[in-house]
């Protein structure tokens, strides 16, 4: 692509259709987009036209489309084309951070995003004069320039809060305060003098105080693996620099400075080495009540998210991305208070809770806001461990819970007026999820009918919160690993639970709540047999819901949740009567076509999970409709899509289960087609094991006769991939196919297939991969697939006793002995080093598996083979009595003492002798 007037207008338009509302005008300009972006000049256009456009708000769309393809792209995968060709990536680098920081603030956070993910990939080694470009700027007196660099090292090194310590890690840490700890020290002072020097004027506070948070945030990711050499000279300058800002005047506490500046003093209290800076009473009683208590209170910015911007305050609040607000950062300062200091912070804080709640009880209706300010203080000083699954695994013992839980937080939560004061009820409601596993499971059980009664709550935060707490309290695990509450105590609240939470999905601003998908699912999971008698109505408003947001998905958790709820209704049900699968078809099989017909990309993969699922609880044969969608499984674009490929392998193989002789028969002219499917998978390191999953399935399930032709060309396919490029994956993998190639066709087979492609292949392939690889296989079906198949080796296999190859007889038994009582082979060579995508931040999947599509583990030696020891020894009798003598003496001459003595094991339990 030329970077030419032309395509800058063509690239315009296109952008301008992304933006329709209309589908169909905004799928086909994103599926060009999407078609063009491999070429060459396609993200430096972009550049460009975010420069030079006259349109903000396409200048605006293409710094988030340039964001979005950095993401996609920028990562280079081993064995992938490079998405993104050298000369464009080198010009990116070269302008990139010029161009941010010439940008308006919303490109600029674009751009800045768009860095950070370049510098995870290619900072240092491959970026190492970026540091350089960013400090050199902080010299330019430009504060709008200064926060663009801030802004842009903060997404770049948050990274170093959650990454595990490592020489690595800290080399690149070290590498950064080599360049940095110097400058941001000093501009920071520099920044701490310009708003003494400004203090009167409101809007250069503003950019100053921005300026100031980001620079707490770099603080913090720089210290957080704790090398405190680069700052400690200077700590107490910077704790009594923040210490001050604190106890400024109340109109400083509206920006988001004060929840940065307490978040520092948090994070500092709790490093042992500066314990003495707070050990002083005056010090400590002076954080408590001007710092903790006035931002522990309910403000009016508060009470305007509460009820007009819902959805991220409850993103803030129960995911913990407030961060940034003063009331996180002031419990935090608590909890770290309390790690050296918890009897005097305690001591503190009680006579605070206790007037607070005394002003409340004195007028509630206008004074409530204390007795929230009170659970707050409550919930921070008993909160010593916590995690997002369990709640509170550790309290504070000099908090009485339980006593706070019946007398300050049922009675606001029994009124029967569940729109009355809401920010108490979310409160209590959130109090219960917290401390879940320190309340009696008596209180819970008698939460539970106040909680579903919540459910229908005007307020969004309070019946959100309630189905949160309902889905964690579904999910607690008792002392001995079992669920704590049963789906026996559910059962008096069935019917009023269910239709409360499917109500709550009719509720303004809930009609794709997650937090309520995710509590039906659980709601399904727990219950059972119970939801049976509902399922009609269930699956109804389920598939009226799936076709409602299949026209523009938005919310990814709802969506995943949903699809769950889906795959329950039809586990449950088809477990007790199988032949109800066809009427989850009706119901469904519309919506997905549609789904399918208009190539709605995030739901794809879930409609292949579901439909696997639905044809594998079929009991025979593949009903036509099946048959019908079968030849369009097999089209090259739906394999490019990387997302599709394990639920399409998988719906393949449930083909291949259920209905093999029908292909076989009325589709014999679509297996090259499937096999193609194979030859693409099997040359990718990403994606071998699935050409694997696939190939395996046609080998057990399909006709001999129907694949006969293809298969020298199959293990030709094999070996070729074997000699290009050989890994621990693939091996694994080869090992069970052939293993299982053997059980289906026979050990001669196998032996003489090898040998039709070159001569004494067999010996060597024995020698050079099963007897030395065999002990990485893992899986229990897996090795146990590995060892029939060696066993036919060993005693159905002619040439294995009459020709060159009896040398290999004895070590591969050997080997075979060490697959059953040596430890699993898991040694990786240094030059595999896989990386997998789902673990790393900042990379999303498009491939999202459904617990509950889950596929069983299927065995397929389960009927012929229980235990494959004693399989072993009644083989080898088999075969001694055939050729009497030559067993024993096999055995005796050349098996290791240790081998020989676990094999004397399995002939006894066996009941057999060799002869």
């Amino acid at each position: 692509m030329e970077l030419s007037d032309a395509n800058l207008q063509t690239l315009t338009e296109y952008l301008k259709k992304t933006l329709d509302p209309d589908p169909t005008i905004r799928r086909p300009a994103e599926k060009f987009l999407e078609s063009v972006e491999g070429n060459q000049n396609y993200p430096l256009l972009l550049l460009t036209l975010l420069e030079k456009s006259q349109d903000n708000v396409i200048k605006v769309c293409a710094s988030v489309t340039f964001k979005n393809y950095i993401k996609r792209n920028w990562r280079i995968i081993e064995d992938e084309p490079n998405k993104i060709c050298e000369a464009d990536r080198i010009a990116i680098k070269a302008n990139i951070v010029h161009l941010m920081l010439s940008s308006p603030e919303q490109i600029q956070k674009q751009l800045s995003d768009a860095i950070s993910i370049i510098g995870r990939e290619d900072f240092p080694q491959k970026w190492p004069d970026l540091l350089t470009e960013m400090v050199n700027r902080f010299q330019s007196g430009d504060f709008h320039v200064i926060n663009g660099v801030l802004r842009t090292a903060h997404s770049l090194f948050k990274r170093y809060r959650h990454e595990f310590k490592s020489n690595e890690l800290w080399t690149e840490i070290k590498l950064v305060l080599d360049a940095f700890a110097l400058p941001l020290t000093n501009l920071f002072k520099a920044t701490i003098e310009l708003c003494s020097t400004h203090a009167n004027d409101a809007s250069a506070l503003k950019v100053l105080f921005s300026s100031l948070i980001l620079i707490a945030k770099l603080f913090y990711s720089l210290n957080f693996q704790d090398l405190p050499e680069f700052f400690e000279d200077n700590m107490e300058t910077w704790m009594n620099n923040f210490h001050s800002l604190l106890t400024l005047d109340n109109k400083l506490l509206q920006t988001d400075l004060v929840s940065n500046a307490i978040q520092f003093l948090a994070s500092v209290c709790e490093r042992p080495h500066y314990k003495n800076l707070f050990e002083d009473q005056n010090t400590l009683t002076s954080i408590c009540e001007k710092v903790i208590v006035p931002n522990m209170e309910f403000r009016a910015a508060d009470e305007e998210a509460f009820e007009d911007n819902s959805e991220e305050y409850i993103r803030r609040d129960l995911e913990g991305s407030d961060i940034d607000t003063r009331r996180r950062a002031a419990c935090d300062l608590v909890r770290g208070l309390c790690k050296f200091f918890e009897g005097p912070v305690t001591g503190i804080f009680s006579g605070y809770v206790n007037s607070m709640l005394q002003e409340y009880a004195k007028n509630p209706s206008v004074n409530w806001k204390h007795k929230d300010a009170a659970i707050y203080l409550v919930t921070s000083l008993a909160s010593k461990a916590q995690t997002q699954r369990h709640g509170i695994t550790q309290a504070n013992e000099l908090v009485n819970l339980t006593e706070f839980f019946v007398n300050h937080i049922q009675p606001d939560l029994k009124s029967p007026n569940v729109n009355e004061f809401p920010v108490l009820k979310a409160d209590g409601i959130k109090y219960i999820m917290i401390f879940r596993n320190q309340v009696p499971k008596e209180q819970l059980l008698a939460s539970i009918p106040l909680l579903i009664n919540h459910l229908q709550a005007e307020s969004i935060v309070v019946h959100t919160y309630a189905a949160h707490a309902l889905e964690r309290l579904f999910t607690m695990k008792g002392s001995n690993n079992t669920i704590l509450i049963t789906a026996a105590e559910i059962a008096p609240f069935v019917e009023i639970l269910l239709t409360n939470l499917f109500k709550a999905l009719t509720l303004p601003g809930s009609s794709e709540n997650e937090y309520i998908m995710k509590a039906i699912m659980r709601s399904f999971s727990l219950l059972q047999e119970a939801i049976i008698p509902y399922i009609p109505t269930l699956i109804t408003q389920l598939t009226q819901k799936l076709l409602a947001v299949s026209k523009n998905p938005s919310k990814p958790h709802f969506n995943h949740y949903m699809f769950e709820a889906i795959c329950l209704s039809i586990r449950i049900t088809c477990k007790a009567n199988p032949a109800a699968v066809v009427n989850f078809e009706e119901a469904l099989f519309m919506v997905f076509t549609e789904i399918l017909q208009n190539d709605v990309q995030e739901f794809i993969p879930y409609v292949f999970q579901v439909m696997s699922l639905l044809l594998e609880t079929h009991k025979n044969g593949i009903p036509s409709s099946y048959m019908a969608l079968f030849p369009h499984l097999l089209q090259p674009v739906l394999w490019e899509r990387a997302g599709n490929i394990p639920p399409l392998v998988r719906l393949l193989q449930a083909f291949l289960e259920k209905g093999s002789n029908t292909i076989a028969s009325a589709a014999a002219d679509k297996i090259p087609g499937l096999l193609g499917v194979f030859q693409k998978l099997i040359a990718s390191k990403a994606n071998d094991h699935q050409g694997f999953f696939l190939l395996n399935s046609i080998i057990e399930h399909m006709p001999p006769e129907s694949v006969d032709q293809y298969r020298k060309q199959i293990f030709i396919l094999l070996f070729q991939r074997l000699q290009n490029s050989k890994t621990t994956k693939f091996i694994k993998s080869f090992l069970v196919f052939i293993n299982l190639y053997c059980i289906k066709y026979g050990a001669l087979a196998l032996q003489e297939i090898f040998d039709s492609i070159q001569p004494k292949m067999f010996g060597m392939v024995l020698e050079k991969i099963i007897i030395p690889e065999i002990q990485k296989v893992s899986g229990q079906v897996e090795k146990k697939i590995c060892a029939v198949g060696i066993t036919k080796l060993l005693t159905e296999c002619p040439p294995m006793m009459d020709t060159e190859y009896t040398k290999l007889w004895t070590p591969l038994l050997q080997s075979l002995i060490g697959l059953f009582e040596l430890p699993e082979d898991d040694t990786i060579p240094d030059e595999e080093h896989f990386i997998d995508i789902e673990d790393t931040p900042g990379y999303q999947t498009a491939f999202s598996q459904l617990a509950f599509a889950g596929k069983k583990e299927h065995d397929p030696v389960g009927q012929l083979v229980n235990n494959p020891k004693i399989h072993l020894a009644q083989s080898l009798h088999k075969l001694s009595t055939a050729c009497p003598g030559r067993v024993p003496s096999m055995v005796s001459t050349s098996l290791n003492a240790e081998a020989l003595q676990y094999l004397q094991g399995y002939l006894q339990a066996a009941s057999v002798t060799l002869l």
